[in-house]
């Protein structure tokens, strides 16, 4: 068979099938992928780094253990984009900021030897907004990367650059992180589907901290299957993280594969619409609902009135605790160093701090430290803190009376370039439907549930924490049912024509 005709394009759970019965060697699969990058790549700028040496030696030991004899994994073989936060071992890992230039760090994050272990081929690091802190991956000091479906608009962000490869065919899975929205945001307005796992759920070990609270790793992909297959592959408890969940695992695989939703009690959230929303995005959504209501789901209104207060919350602890996260980061230990050995310490601090962080995270620095500066510290970070222990208490009421919660995963299709950097206010509101599921640390997932002015709409599902695969559930019979009705999945204009 031709790789690079017949493989890219194909869903991860095919590639390996493939692989594994010997019809495709994972060589041929990582060289199909790397060319790939290397013809779209100069337009989309969804990577920062390509590890092409690496990832067919990687291919090449599944290949041997293939030829052994060996019984090879669920993902074997198969190549991933990995998002620019997470230590590797050998590679540089930037946050997509001047002031880890160069950085290559001497050990690996839990979720990339989780990966290597199941014989997932990383093929590189991919672009991001500088330390997780954006909505459309501008903040970049590398460059934006732009979205498939129309290079004139952004990807989505944080994890831009690794939602960008997939729906792009670059690699027919990533994994980003989500803070306050960075996997599901990317995941809707690029036409993929995206996982902010149960916080804890996955090892925040080597996830260089944002907002520690808050960051949560999770799976981009093409179906709602293979999300699941990677997320059971970075899941589970690892005591080098002190907040990673001990003795649980949850079945996402067999939820996805299920696709049946007869009896599921679904809960449309009241808040999550309305002012803000584009009405052709809330169209969309109110159509998959009914889809689901059709497959037999019971569908009421759920009001959650403290999700009203979640982005003014969120983005005063998230800046907080990214401004004692990033202390770290002061030019005397690694990374970038402005200043001269005769100068003093505090010149040398001030200088790299300047030249290293870009605006945005200044911006958030200054209003995390003012917030836990002392007067100010209860009347906004204690405020926020009691905000977030009243939206658990809307989710946990909630779920009471419904299985899962449903909205839009964005007020709003894909804005063009440009358009939000000189008003960060607005660049917030696309996180609207997105942050409370962090503040309350329960998963939540987007899938792509149809298409405004041409463009990909997402619908986010929202869990109980501990019971993600109900989620899953969900997903997966809408997926089943939308593209049946729609004669096949959404692709971006990209991988139109890309598949076998």
């Amino acid at each position: 068979m031709s790789a690079a005709g017949d493989i890219v394009g194909r869903t991860a759970a095919d590639i390996a099938g493939l692989i594994a019965s010997g019809e495709v060697s994972a060589v041929e699969v990582a060289q199909a992928h790397l060319d790939r990058i290397a013809q779209t790549d100069g337009e989309l700028h969804a990577f920062l780094h390509v590890s092409a040496d690496r990832a067919l030696a990687a291919a090449q030991e599944i290949d041997d253990a293939r030829g052994r004899g060996e019984t090879l994994g669920p993902l074997a073989g198969v190549p991933l984009a990995l998002k620019d936060v997470f230590a590797t071992r050998g590679v540089p890992t930037t946050c997509g900021s001047k002031i880890l230039e160069g950085w290559v760090p001497p050990y690996n994050a839990t979720v990339v030897e989780r990966l290597q272990k199941a014989g997932v081929v990383v093929l590189g690091k991919t672009n991001m907004d500088e330390f997780a802190m954006g909505s459309s991956t501008e903040n970049s000091a590398y460059g934006a990367t732009r979205n498939p479906w129309d290079t004139t608009r952004i990807p989505g962000g944080s994890s831009g650059g690794s939602a960008a490869a997939v729906a792009a065919g670059q690699a027919p899975l990533a994994i980003g992180t989500d803070t306050g929205g960075s996997i599901r945001q990317p995941a809707s307005v690029c036409g993929i589907v995206g996982v902010k796992p149960t916080y804890g759920g996955v090892s925040r070990y080597g996830l260089v901290a944002f907002s520690s609270s808050l960051d949560q790793g999770g799976p981009f992909a093409r179906t709602v299957l293979d999300a699941a297959l990677l997320h059971e592959t970075i899941a589970g408890h690892d005591p080098m993280d002190a907040t990673s969940i001990a003795g649980f695992s949850a079945p996402v695989a067999e939820a996805a594969a299920r696709r049946d939703v007869s009896g599921v009690r679904i809960g449309v959230v009241r808040e999550l619409g309305g002012s803000g929303y584009d009405s052709e995005v809330e169209a969309r959504f109110r159509e998959a609902v009914a889809v689901l209501e059709e497959l037999g789901a019971v569908v009421s209104e759920v009001s959650c009135p403290a999700f009203d207060l979640a982005l003014p919350a969120y983005y005063l602890i998230a800046p907080s605790e990214c401004s004692s996260n990033l202390a770290r980061f002061d030019g005397m230990r690694y990374g970038l160093r402005i200043g001269k050995d005769s100068d003093g310490v505090e010149d040398v601090m001030s200088n790299t701090r300047d030249a290293g962080f870009g605006a945005e995270v200044k911006r958030r620095i200054m209003i995390g430290t003012y917030a836990l500066s002392s007067g100010y510290y209860e009347a906004y970070y204690g405020q926020a803190q009691k905000v977030r222990t009243l939206i658990s208490r809307n989710f946990a009421a909630a779920f009471e009376t419904v299985d899962v919660l449903v909205s839009p995963t964005t007020p709003t299709v894909a804005f063009p370039l440009g358009e939000r950097v000189d008003d960060p206010t607005a660049m917030y509101a696309a996180d609207l439907a997105t942050v409370p599921a962090n503040l309350a640390g329960v998963p939540a997932l987007s899938m792509p549930c149809g298409l405004a002015d041409g463009l990909p709409v997402g619908l986010q599902i929202m869990a109980p924490a501990l019971a993600d695969e109900r989620m899953y559930r969900v997903a997966g019979a809408l997926e089943v049912e939308l593209d049946s009705r729609r004669g096949g999945p959404l692709l971006s204009p990209y991988l139109n024509g890309a598949t076998a």
